[in-house]
């Protein structure tokens, strides 16, 4: 099995099925990325996502193709909030997806439980939601994380502490102590493993 990269090198070299592979490969974990914040008009991000990791194959650092393609889909996630808002989006540190009025979170899950965690997903900052997410459903290393999130690689657990506590009060404020249990076990007791690469 060829690696990202060299999928992606052959991509750029006119293999559309070494394009069609990479984009298979990530296509579901960029799609949930977006589904959980826009909803069906996420498809466009998704694809302008692909495009821009065919056009910025040269600023991928190592050969962490996942990684580089959240941190462009975090970017293009800020450029559509910030073409839609009401006021101006400037930090998505202190921006959730209730102050860019996107309105209730979507229906991701069948469950009570996990509706429950994305609706209390979407009242925090959305790059805690953000770091939540591809840590726990991404499984994305605390490199991985740090690339995406545009911070240090050790300020990568104490912001994803930061982010479960702010869930955890959400969840309090939604729920009841039952329903803010079962929606944390969602997310794994102890937290997600966040391994150094």
């Amino acid at each position: 099995m060829r690696s990202d990269l060299e999928l992606l090198d052959a991509w750029r070299g006119g293999d559309l099925a070494a394009g069609d592979e990479l984009v298979s490969r990530h296509w579901t974990s960029i799609a949930r990325f977006f589904r959980a914040k826009v909803g069906d008009d996420g498809a466009d991000l998704i694809s302008q996502t692909f495009l821009a990791c065919v056009e910025g194959k040269d600023r991928i650092e190592g050969d962490n193709v996942k990684a580089y393609l959240f941190a462009v889909a975090r970017r293009r996630l800020a450029d559509h909030f910030r073409k839609r808002a009401r006021t101006p989006v400037t930090d998505f540190a202190l921006s959730s997806l209730a102050d860019l009025g996107t309105g209730p979170a979507t229906e991701l899950g069948r469950q009570q439980q996990r509706a429950l965690l994305q609706l209390a997903l979407t009242r925090i900052p959305l790059d805690d939601q953000i770091a939540l997410e591809l840590a726990y459903f991404e499984g994305m290393s605390r490199r991985e994380l740090a690339g995406v999130l545009e911070i240090p690689e050790n300020t990568v657990r104490s912001r994803l502490a930061r982010a479960r506590d702010k869930l955890r009060v959400v969840l309090g404020e939604l729920g009841t102590p039952d329903e803010v249990a079962l929606a944390e076990s969602q997310l794994g007791s102890s937290g997600p493993a966040v391994p150094d690469s």
